[in-house]
Protein backbone atom coordinates (compact mmCIF):
# COMPACT_ATOMS: atom_id res chain seq x y z
CA UNK A 1 0.00 0.00 0.00
CA UNK A 2 2.63 2.24 0.59
CA UNK A 3 4.60 1.60 -2.35
CA UNK A 4 0.85 2.28 -4.38
CA UNK A 5 0.38 5.71 -2.95
CA UNK A 6 3.87 6.77 -3.25
CA UNK A 7 3.70 6.26 -7.09
CA UNK A 8 0.29 8.00 -7.41
CA UNK A 9 1.83 11.25 -5.82
CA UNK A 10 4.43 11.17 -8.18
CA UNK A 11 2.24 10.79 -11.02
CA UNK A 12 -0.42 13.53 -12.74
CA UNK A 13 -4.29 12.48 -12.85
CA UNK A 14 -6.55 14.30 -14.47
CA UNK A 15 -10.30 14.93 -15.43
CA UNK A 16 -12.13 16.01 -18.25
CA UNK A 17 -15.75 16.67 -18.65
CA UNK A 18 -17.48 18.04 -22.11
CA UNK A 19 -21.66 18.84 -20.94
CA UNK A 20 -24.48 20.27 -22.87
CA UNK A 21 -27.78 21.86 -22.99
CA UNK A 22 -28.70 21.40 -26.91
CA UNK A 23 -32.51 22.38 -28.55
CA UNK A 24 -33.92 21.71 -31.56
CA UNK A 25 -35.65 24.26 -32.95
CA UNK A 26 -37.86 22.63 -35.57
CA UNK A 27 -39.42 20.42 -32.53
CA UNK A 28 -39.93 20.15 -29.35
CA UNK A 29 -37.25 18.03 -28.04
CA UNK A 30 -34.45 19.14 -25.82
CA UNK A 31 -31.78 17.27 -23.36
CA UNK A 32 -29.37 17.69 -20.88
CA UNK A 33 -26.47 15.61 -21.80
CA UNK A 34 -22.95 14.43 -20.67
CA UNK A 35 -21.26 13.79 -24.16
CA UNK A 36 -17.82 12.82 -22.67
CA UNK A 37 -16.28 12.37 -19.60
CA UNK A 38 -11.96 11.23 -19.66
CA UNK A 39 -10.51 9.89 -16.48
CA UNK A 40 -6.71 9.93 -17.27
CA UNK A 41 -3.58 9.19 -15.26
CA UNK A 42 0.38 9.74 -16.34
CA UNK A 43 3.35 8.65 -14.54
CA UNK A 44 6.91 9.32 -15.61
CA UNK A 45 8.95 6.68 -14.81
CA UNK A 46 12.74 8.62 -16.03
CA UNK A 47 13.56 11.21 -18.54
CA UNK A 48 13.00 8.82 -21.38
CA UNK A 49 10.31 6.59 -20.27
CA UNK A 50 6.30 7.64 -19.45
CA UNK A 51 2.94 5.99 -19.57
CA UNK A 52 -0.65 6.92 -19.97
CA UNK A 53 -3.69 5.43 -19.51
CA UNK A 54 -7.42 7.60 -20.04
CA UNK A 55 -10.42 5.90 -19.92
CA UNK A 56 -13.63 7.73 -22.37
CA UNK A 57 -16.69 7.61 -20.69
CA UNK A 58 -19.73 8.12 -23.17
CA UNK A 59 -22.17 6.56 -25.50
CA UNK A 60 -21.56 2.75 -27.02
CA UNK A 61 -24.63 1.02 -29.02
CA UNK A 62 -23.84 -2.22 -27.38
CA UNK A 63 -24.04 -0.90 -23.77
CA UNK A 64 -25.73 2.26 -21.34
CA UNK A 65 -25.36 6.12 -22.70
CA UNK A 66 -22.24 6.03 -19.92
CA UNK A 67 -19.96 3.17 -20.73
CA UNK A 68 -16.65 3.15 -20.28
CA UNK A 69 -13.54 2.38 -22.47
CA UNK A 70 -9.75 2.07 -22.39
CA UNK A 71 -8.91 4.76 -24.74
CA UNK A 72 -5.41 5.54 -23.70
CA UNK A 73 -2.98 2.50 -22.60
CA UNK A 74 0.43 3.66 -23.83
CA UNK A 75 4.05 3.78 -23.12
CA UNK A 76 6.43 6.65 -24.54
CA UNK A 77 9.51 6.07 -24.83
CA UNK A 78 11.91 9.31 -25.76
CA UNK A 79 14.92 7.61 -27.57
CA UNK A 80 16.80 10.95 -28.50
CA UNK A 81 16.22 14.92 -28.31
CA UNK A 82 15.29 14.36 -31.64
CA UNK A 83 12.71 11.37 -31.23
CA UNK A 84 10.19 9.37 -29.18
CA UNK A 85 8.32 6.37 -30.12
CA UNK A 86 4.33 5.28 -28.46
CA UNK A 87 3.86 1.77 -28.32
CA UNK A 88 -0.20 0.39 -26.70
CA UNK A 89 -3.68 1.77 -27.03
CA UNK A 90 -2.46 5.07 -28.41
CA UNK A 91 -3.75 8.73 -29.83
CA UNK A 92 -3.67 8.49 -33.21
CA UNK A 93 -1.88 11.33 -35.56
CA UNK A 94 -4.73 11.62 -38.69
CA UNK A 95 -6.17 14.98 -36.82
CA UNK A 96 -4.40 16.08 -33.79
CA UNK A 97 -3.33 19.07 -35.89
CA UNK A 98 -6.59 19.95 -36.96
CA UNK A 99 -8.25 19.36 -33.57
CA UNK A 100 -6.10 21.85 -32.28
CA UNK A 101 -6.82 24.24 -34.91
CA UNK A 102 -9.71 24.02 -34.37
CA UNK A 103 -10.08 24.35 -30.67
CA UNK A 104 -13.04 23.68 -29.70
CA UNK A 105 -13.06 19.83 -28.83
CA UNK A 106 -15.51 20.47 -26.26
CA UNK A 107 -18.28 22.36 -28.76
CA UNK A 108 -17.78 19.45 -31.50
CA UNK A 109 -15.42 16.98 -32.98
CA UNK A 110 -12.77 18.20 -35.75
CA UNK A 111 -13.84 17.05 -39.19
CA UNK A 112 -12.33 13.65 -39.40
CA UNK A 113 -13.66 12.42 -36.42
CA UNK A 114 -17.10 13.66 -36.61
CA UNK A 115 -17.81 11.99 -40.05
CA UNK A 116 -16.06 8.64 -38.70
CA UNK A 117 -13.39 8.83 -41.39
CA UNK A 118 -10.83 8.19 -38.62
CA UNK A 119 -10.65 7.20 -35.01
CA UNK A 120 -8.50 9.36 -32.10
CA UNK A 121 -6.81 6.52 -30.92
CA UNK A 122 -6.24 2.82 -31.97
CA UNK A 123 -3.85 0.29 -30.72
CA UNK A 124 -0.67 -0.12 -32.14
CA UNK A 125 2.78 2.02 -32.65
CA UNK A 126 3.72 5.86 -33.25
CA UNK A 127 7.01 7.69 -33.88
CA UNK A 128 7.91 11.16 -34.21
CA UNK A 129 11.13 12.63 -35.10
CA UNK A 130 12.20 16.27 -35.64
CA UNK A 131 14.47 17.12 -38.54
CA UNK A 132 14.34 20.88 -37.51
CA UNK A 133 12.82 23.25 -34.70
CA UNK A 134 10.57 23.69 -38.00
CA UNK A 135 9.74 20.55 -39.50
CA UNK A 136 8.59 17.00 -38.24
CA UNK A 137 7.58 13.82 -39.41
CA UNK A 138 5.57 11.09 -38.00
CA UNK A 139 4.29 7.56 -38.36
CA UNK A 140 2.11 5.11 -37.35
CA UNK A 141 0.90 1.38 -38.17
CA UNK A 142 -2.55 0.14 -36.12
CA UNK A 143 -4.96 -1.66 -35.84
CA UNK A 144 -7.45 0.29 -37.34
CA UNK A 145 -10.51 -0.39 -35.92
CA UNK A 146 -10.76 2.22 -33.44
CA UNK A 147 -10.40 2.02 -29.19
CA UNK A 148 -13.64 0.26 -28.81
CA UNK A 149 -12.72 -2.65 -31.16
CA UNK A 150 -9.95 -5.42 -31.38
CA UNK A 151 -8.58 -6.54 -34.32
CA UNK A 152 -10.56 -8.17 -37.39
CA UNK A 153 -9.73 -11.68 -38.17
CA UNK A 154 -8.12 -10.69 -41.31
CA UNK A 155 -5.21 -9.07 -39.28
CA UNK A 156 -4.61 -6.19 -41.65
CA UNK A 157 -2.70 -2.88 -39.92
CA UNK A 158 -3.66 0.64 -41.21
CA UNK A 159 -0.63 2.15 -41.27
CA UNK A 160 -0.19 6.44 -41.71
CA UNK A 161 2.95 8.94 -42.26
CA UNK A 162 2.38 12.92 -41.68
CA UNK A 163 4.52 16.25 -42.78
CA UNK A 164 4.25 19.15 -40.40
CA UNK A 165 6.11 22.02 -41.12
CA UNK A 166 6.14 25.84 -39.06
CA UNK A 167 6.51 28.21 -41.58
CA UNK A 168 6.54 30.87 -39.03
CA UNK A 169 5.87 31.93 -35.35
CA UNK A 170 2.24 32.37 -36.47
CA UNK A 171 1.74 29.93 -39.20
CA UNK A 172 2.04 26.17 -39.52
CA UNK A 173 0.84 23.57 -41.90
CA UNK A 174 0.67 19.57 -42.09
CA UNK A 175 0.11 16.82 -44.80
CA UNK A 176 -0.93 13.25 -43.40
CA UNK A 177 -1.56 10.36 -45.44
CA UNK A 178 -3.43 7.58 -44.10
CA UNK A 179 -3.50 3.69 -45.67
CA UNK A 180 -6.03 1.18 -45.06
CA UNK A 181 -5.69 -2.26 -47.02
CA UNK A 182 -7.65 -5.12 -47.07
CA UNK A 183 -6.90 -8.82 -47.10
CA UNK A 184 -9.12 -9.54 -50.59
CA UNK A 185 -6.43 -9.18 -53.51
CA UNK A 186 -9.51 -7.87 -55.36
CA UNK A 187 -9.96 -5.03 -53.78
CA UNK A 188 -8.06 -1.97 -53.16
CA UNK A 189 -6.32 0.39 -50.61
CA UNK A 190 -8.34 2.95 -48.85
CA UNK A 191 -6.94 5.78 -48.99
CA UNK A 192 -7.38 9.01 -47.18
CA UNK A 193 -4.73 12.13 -48.10
CA UNK A 194 -5.71 15.10 -45.43
CA UNK A 195 -3.86 19.02 -45.85
CA UNK A 196 -4.53 21.47 -43.09
CA UNK A 197 -3.02 25.47 -42.61
CA UNK A 198 -3.55 26.93 -39.55
CA UNK A 199 -2.74 30.76 -38.64
CA UNK A 200 -2.63 32.30 -35.17
CA UNK A 201 -2.53 36.21 -34.97
CA UNK A 202 -2.65 38.04 -31.60
CA UNK A 203 -6.37 38.21 -30.88
CA UNK A 204 -7.93 35.62 -33.84
CA UNK A 205 -7.67 31.86 -35.40
CA UNK A 206 -8.01 30.64 -38.93
CA UNK A 207 -7.70 27.27 -40.11
CA UNK A 208 -8.48 25.42 -43.10
CA UNK A 209 -8.29 21.28 -43.93
CA UNK A 210 -9.09 19.29 -46.86
CA UNK A 211 -9.45 15.57 -46.64
CA UNK A 212 -9.90 13.15 -49.72
CA UNK A 213 -10.87 9.66 -49.54
CA UNK A 214 -10.32 7.05 -52.68
CA UNK A 215 -11.46 3.51 -53.13
CA UNK A 216 -14.03 4.38 -50.43
CA UNK A 217 -14.72 0.50 -48.84
CA UNK A 218 -12.19 -0.64 -50.94
CA UNK A 219 -13.89 0.05 -53.89
CA UNK A 220 -12.07 0.47 -57.17
CA UNK A 221 -12.15 3.24 -58.95
CA UNK A 222 -15.07 4.66 -56.70
CA UNK A 223 -15.89 8.22 -56.83
CA UNK A 224 -13.57 10.17 -54.60
CA UNK A 225 -15.30 12.07 -51.44
CA UNK A 226 -14.20 15.25 -49.65
CA UNK A 227 -14.22 16.65 -46.44
CA UNK A 228 -13.53 20.52 -47.00
CA UNK A 229 -13.80 22.68 -43.16
CA UNK A 230 -12.57 26.26 -42.44
CA UNK A 231 -12.95 27.37 -39.11
CA UNK A 232 -12.02 30.51 -37.21
CA UNK A 233 -12.24 32.35 -34.08
CA UNK A 234 -11.75 35.92 -32.46
CA UNK A 235 -11.35 37.25 -28.88
CA UNK A 236 -13.47 40.31 -27.82
CA UNK A 237 -13.57 41.93 -24.45
CA UNK A 238 -13.03 38.27 -23.10
CA UNK A 239 -15.14 36.89 -25.07
CA UNK A 240 -14.03 34.69 -28.14
CA UNK A 241 -16.54 34.47 -31.39
CA UNK A 242 -16.20 31.29 -33.46
CA UNK A 243 -17.50 29.93 -36.22
CA UNK A 244 -16.89 26.71 -38.52
CA UNK A 245 -18.45 24.84 -41.70
CA UNK A 246 -17.99 21.50 -43.19
CA UNK A 247 -18.82 20.52 -46.82
CA UNK A 248 -18.92 16.88 -47.24
CA UNK A 249 -19.11 15.74 -51.11
CA UNK A 250 -18.62 13.48 -53.62
CA UNK A 251 -16.37 14.06 -56.81
CA UNK A 252 -18.75 12.67 -59.28
CA UNK A 253 -21.46 16.11 -59.71
CA UNK A 254 -24.61 14.36 -60.79
CA UNK A 255 -24.24 11.63 -57.87
CA UNK A 256 -25.22 12.44 -53.89
CA UNK A 257 -24.17 9.93 -51.71
CA UNK A 258 -25.54 9.58 -48.21
CA UNK A 259 -23.83 11.93 -45.57
CA UNK A 260 -23.16 14.27 -48.47
CA UNK A 261 -23.70 18.18 -46.91
CA UNK A 262 -23.17 20.63 -45.37
CA UNK A 263 -22.44 21.67 -41.31
CA UNK A 264 -22.07 25.26 -39.75
CA UNK A 265 -21.75 25.93 -36.22
CA UNK A 266 -21.82 30.01 -35.04
CA UNK A 267 -20.94 30.70 -31.25
CA UNK A 268 -19.55 32.89 -28.52
CA UNK A 269 -17.42 31.03 -25.46
CA UNK A 270 -16.24 32.27 -22.42
CA UNK A 271 -13.62 31.15 -20.18
CA UNK A 272 -15.29 31.37 -16.83
CA UNK A 273 -12.38 30.15 -14.55
CA UNK A 274 -9.26 27.77 -15.02
CA UNK A 275 -10.09 24.86 -16.04
CA UNK A 276 -13.95 25.66 -17.24
CA UNK A 277 -15.11 27.08 -20.60
CA UNK A 278 -19.39 27.19 -21.60
CA UNK A 279 -20.39 28.29 -25.36
CA UNK A 280 -23.14 29.40 -26.73
CA UNK A 281 -23.55 28.35 -30.04
CA UNK A 282 -26.08 27.46 -33.20
CA UNK A 283 -25.77 24.84 -35.53
CA UNK A 284 -26.98 23.56 -38.47
CA UNK A 285 -26.99 20.32 -41.06
CA UNK A 286 -28.50 20.79 -44.95
CA UNK A 287 -28.53 17.49 -46.98
CA UNK A 288 -26.56 18.21 -50.18
CA UNK A 289 -29.31 17.85 -53.23
CA UNK A 290 -28.82 17.95 -57.53
CA UNK A 291 -29.33 21.41 -59.13
CA UNK A 292 -32.41 20.57 -59.88
CA UNK A 293 -34.52 18.64 -57.10
CA UNK A 294 -35.34 22.03 -55.24
CA UNK A 295 -33.75 22.66 -51.51
CA UNK A 296 -33.21 20.13 -48.84
CA UNK A 297 -34.15 20.59 -45.58
CA UNK A 298 -32.13 22.74 -43.07
CA UNK A 299 -32.00 21.17 -39.21
CA UNK A 300 -31.02 23.35 -36.27
CA UNK A 301 -30.38 23.70 -32.83
CA UNK A 302 -28.68 25.60 -29.84
CA UNK A 303 -26.00 24.32 -28.08
CA UNK A 304 -25.05 25.16 -24.28
CA UNK A 305 -21.78 23.26 -24.48
CA UNK A 306 -19.18 23.41 -21.10
CA UNK A 307 -15.89 22.05 -20.56
CA UNK A 308 -14.37 21.18 -16.71
CA UNK A 309 -10.74 20.06 -16.58
CA UNK A 310 -8.54 19.23 -13.88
Amino acid sequence: MFITTQSFGQGTPSVKIFANYNADTESDFKEFEIKRSYLGYSYKFDDKFSAKITFDVGSNSGGSAYTAFLKIASVNWKASENMSLNFGMIGTKNFKFMEKSWGKRYVEKSALDQYKWASSADAGISGTYKVTEKIIVDAQLINGEGYKKSQTSDGVFRSGAGLTVKITDDLSCRLFRDNLPTANDTLETQTITSGAINYTGSNYNVGLERNIMQNEDHITNSMNREILSLYGSINLAGYTMFLRRDMISTSNENTIQSGDGSAQIFGIEKQITKGIKIALNVRSWEDETLSDSGNSMEDRSVFLNVECKF
